[in-house]
């Protein structure tokens, strides 16, 4: 199989059914899907650019869809109190609190050191 860069969403169609193609044979070529994937995630992060999502709105999101309450949150950031600073926008994240969070609750270390979004 012959490997060509992704420039075009022609060429990334046919990235992603060559992908499947290598995928689905009977002999899987490895080193050809890590080739594959690689080209196409690097043309969806040129193409596909977006900003990382505000860490509050990201913990926010994490109660909402885990139907975590304050008190939960309380095991990780401390007082009450303070998880509504932190939910409010009044407390920044700290390190310790990032640690905290990203090893309790899962959380991508990516998503809790952006850059809060302010109104």
């Amino acid at each position: 199989m012959a490997i060509r860069t992704i420039k075009s969403d022609e060429d990334l169609a046919w990235a992603l059914q060559e992908f499947e193609r290598v995928s689905n044979s009977d002999e899987v070529d490895e080193d050809c899907q890590l080739i594959l994937r690689t080209l196409i995630e690097a043309f969806e992060r040129q193409k596909y650019v977006t900003d990382p999502p505000d860490p509050v709105e990201t913990l926010k999101f994490e109660m909402e869809t885990h139907g975590l309450s304050v008190s939960d949150l309380v095991l990780f950031i401390a007082q009450p109190n303070r998880v509504y600073e932190v939910l409010s926008g009044k407390r920044g994240l700290s390190i310790q609190l990032i640690r905290r969070l990203h090893r309790g609750l899962g959380l991508l270390l990516e998503m809790l050191i952006a850059e809060p979004k302010r109104a």
